[in-house]
């Protein structure tokens, strides 16, 4: 059940940015998981930056830039063992017969990713908006006003097989979409650093390609567990030394400001970067709104936020305008925001690693990641 009310927190701030902001600002942060277009890349790897002695001295914001944004398929031409018949997540029977037509659909931009990282990327016939990677900018998009599903777009793509989860909607066209006579699988849509693999492997099986699934799941869990213990040797040892991170989501256009706290995957991405969840220590559950006593009595070094969210309150100096509360904390004190790409920073997908790592390196060697 908290992936499903997750999923339903995600969809009402989406929403409340879409009632409240103008056309304009809607287009420059109407979205949650991600720009249309493709993210940047080229960041410092942590292996080839300096940490610095002591991370909770830092000052300034910075952003976390991958290395390198690129698909890294595992097959080149996988071929489908077709018809494939699975139990999604809400537990409807499907069979899949043609895959020719894909279309992957979620919040993230997680799904589409990880079709093309299975080797199917020649088939996806259209894309989210949160798909934010290079290889996919040339589809046409599928989501209207943000993360809006339109059964018109999604039918008029003929697509042979829709993989989706329960954070878009609404939630009728789907069914609009199935009923139409379209395979559609719902996988699971909680994320986070553990479910990584899981997710890969739903994907994989409703397509027809197990074994690659497999092989992606095993790749993706391995260069995981290998960053995240990277990174635990340049965090700091001493648990009372380690950054206090909050995950602040913000559209500052619609008045919008929720902190992330346990089980919105958040908490998890925080633990792989060695940091101290904050939220989980106020007992804070979920996505929740914001209230000063909460920001105060959390107390973070760092404000950790999505790109967008970041510049639709004006960045830095917005930020303290519009929560005079933040200046309050030692994250306020010392300007310590770090900013990632929204289609990036809790995509939970086979490029988990590459987030992690970039992440590491504006945490702990801010100020190297453009080296």
């Amino acid at each position: 059940m908290g992936g499903v009310r997750a999923a339903a927190t995600w969809r009402r701030l989406v929403r409340a940015a879409a009632a409240l902001t103008t056309t304009a600002a809607l287009a420059a942060c109407s979205t949650l998981g991600g720009a249309a277009g493709p993210v940047a890349d080229g960041g410092a790897r942590l292996a080839d930056v300096s940490p610095v002695v002591d991370p909770r001295a830092v000052e300034g914001p910075s952003t976390a830039v991958v290395a390198d944004a690129a698909v890294r398929p595992v097959a080149d031409d996988p071929q489908p063992q077709l018809p494939a018949s699975v139990v999604d997540v809400q537990g409807t029977s499907v069979t899949v017969t043609d895959v020719s037509r894909i279309l992957a659909l979620d919040v993230y931009g997680t799904l589409s990713r990880t079709v093309f990282e299975l080797g199917l990327g020649a088939n996806v016939v259209g894309r989210d908006v949160s798909s934010g990677f290079a290889e996919i900018a040339d589809r046409p998009l599928v989501t209207t006003g943000g993360h809006d599903l339109s059964a018109e777009a999604i039918l008029e793509l003929a697509p042979t097989v829709v993989v989706t989860d329960t954070t878009l909607g609404p939630w009728d066209a789907v069914l609009q979409v199935r009923d139409a006579g379209v395979p559609v699988v719902v996988v699971d849509p909680h994320r986070d650093v553990a479910t990584v693999g899981d997710l890969v492997q739903q994907v994989a099986d409703a397509l027809g390609v197990p074994a690659q699934g497999e092989e992606l799941a095993q790749r993706a869990r391995a260069e995981i567990d290998a960053k995240i213990a990277e990174i635990a040797a340049v965090a700091p040892a001493d648990p009372a030394d380690r950054l206090r991170i909050m995950f602040l989501y913000a559209r500052g256009q619609a008045g919008v400001y929720y902190l992330f706290g346990e089980g919105s995957g958040a908490d998890s991405l925080v633990d792989s970067v060695g940091g101290v969840d904050v939220a989980g220590e106020i007992g804070w559950e979920g996505m929740r709104p914001l209230t000063d006593e909460g920001l105060v009595t959390a107390a973070p070094d760092v404000i950790l936020m999505m790109t967008d969210g970041l510049e639709s309150v004006g960045g830095v100096d917005g930020l303290l305008e519009r929560l005079p509360a933040v200046a309050s904390t030692p994250a306020g004190e010392r300007r310590r925001v770090v900013d990632m790409a929204d289609s990036q920073v809790l995509s939970f997908g086979p490029a988990t690693a590459d987030v992690l790592d970039a992440l590491a390196v504006a945490l702990y060697a801010p100020g190297q990641d453009d080296a």
